[in-house]
């Protein structure tokens, strides 16, 4: 079995929590919530204050403003991914570096089960289109992430062309959280999972 440290390779780059007051913990929880089940521009802040039972001055104290808000969010949504992750591959327990992608792929239909919305960063990039929105650089660097992931893993399994099968594979993963989201397929990530398994078998090494 691969060391733990040695599962998942690549920096994550997700910076620690900074601690909130009681009420700035309410803010984060009820905005993340209205925010992935209702969408981004339908959520005002005065329904967020609401939900959170403070003021409209207090979340902008808390936060500066929606846009902050938002990126908080998704910085707390990347954290909860990655810890999925982590969970995800204790119990699974890959030996190999290909495992270890078939497990990212699998943990998938966990992490979307119980939820027909899908994926909150595809979600928050269609809604926030500005390149130089403070949730952008959140979004981006999560993908960023995934690819480089699969990269990393590619390269210790000796595959050839680790870039390209990466860019593949990041494919597959994306386009299955946008047909499970958009196209109601219940069973992307299994398609996409066995998709993987496929292009990994046929793939030449180096």
């Amino acid at each position: 079995m691969l060391d733990h440290q040695m599962r998942l390779l690549v920096d994550r780059g997700v910076s620690a929590a900074t601690p909130l007051t009681p009420a700035g913990e309410r803010i984060l929880t009820a905005a993340s919530t209205l925010f992935y089940e209702q969408g981004i521009r339908a959520v005002g802040v005065d329904t967020i204050a609401h939900e959170a039972d403070v003021t409209k001055k207090t979340l902008y104290d808390r936060f500066g403003s929606k846009d902050r808000l938002i990126a908080a969010y998704l910085e707390r949504r990347n954290r909860e991914w990655h810890a999925f992750l982590d969970e995800q591959l204790a119990a699974r327990r890959p030996e190999t570096p290909e495992e270890v992608i078939l497990a990212l792929f699998a943990a998938l239909t966990d992490w979307l089960a119980g939820s027909r919305n899908g994926c909150g960063f595809i979600n928050a990039s269609v809604e926030l289109a500005a390149p130089d929105h403070p949730a952008m650089p959140v979004i981006v660097g999560q993908k960023q992430w995934m690819r480089s992931e699969f990269k990393a893993q590619a390269t210790l399994a000796g595959l050839a062309d680790p870039d390209e099968l990466a860019d593949r594979l990041l494919l597959l993963h994306e386009g299955a959280l946008v047909s499970y989201r958009v196209a109601a397929m219940e069973r992307a990530p299994e398609v996409a999972a066995r998709a993987a398994a496929d292009l990994l078998a046929g793939w030449p090494r180096v």
